[in-house]
């Protein structure tokens, strides 16, 4: 073959190819650039979801660890609120059976051992913000009092407490119980 044959071949229009063929490849090759190019960001979108999908696994599963956690422990708080006011008066259990045990036949030393067992009482439950209420002599509220009665008095205006039946008593700020009372006219 000779020189001229050779660069007929190699021109496009020798190989039956015209120019626009020609710019149709160019653009069918820029297309598969374009194709890998977005090949390449499907890839990277792909992995970039996987690992947002993973993080959201894993902050479902630690939420719900949470859960779990928050509702055992209020379990535990239920279950054991009053383990503390239980140890405190557990002593005052021990001295009432010692007071119980004791063998004597003198009524009055039995007295003065119960009332000391009564004041480690009371001071046990003021110890967990516990206290008796002071009704006599109080106008009368029904946010700490329970009338059973009303009586005349000379003594107390009416609507005041005039002798307390059972003692009321608060828990910090809160009426535990109101105290039974009698209510002057």
């Amino acid at each position: 073959m000779n020189q001229e044959q050779k660069q007929m071949e190699e021109t496009p229009e020798a190989n039956g190819e015209t120019p626009e063929t020609t710019e149709q490849q160019n653009a069918d090759l820029n297309d598969t650039r374009s194709r890998e190019e977005l090949l390449a960001e499907v890839t990277r979108l792909t992995a970039e979801m996987q690992e947002l999908q993973n993080r959201l696994l894993r902050s479902t599963a630690d939420f719900d660890n949470f859960r779990k956690r928050a509702r055992q422990e209020k379990e535990d708080l239920s279950n054991y609120a009053t383990l503390r006011l239980v140890q405190e008066i557990l002593p005052v259990v021990d001295n009432f059976q010692l007071a119980l045990a004791a063998e004597t036949s003198d009524a009055e030393s039995l007295k003065k051992g119960v009332e000391m067992v009564f004041r480690q009482f009371e001071s046990t439950l003021e110890r967990e913000g516990v206290v008796a209420m002071n009704a006599v002599g109080q106008p009368f509220d029904p946010n700490f009092h329970e009338a059973v009665m009303q009586v005349e008095s000379d003594e107390y205006a009416p609507g005041t407490v005039v002798e307390e039946l059972r003692k009321g008593y608060l828990l910090h700020d809160k009426v535990v119980r109101p105290a039974m009372v009698k209510v002057s006219r």
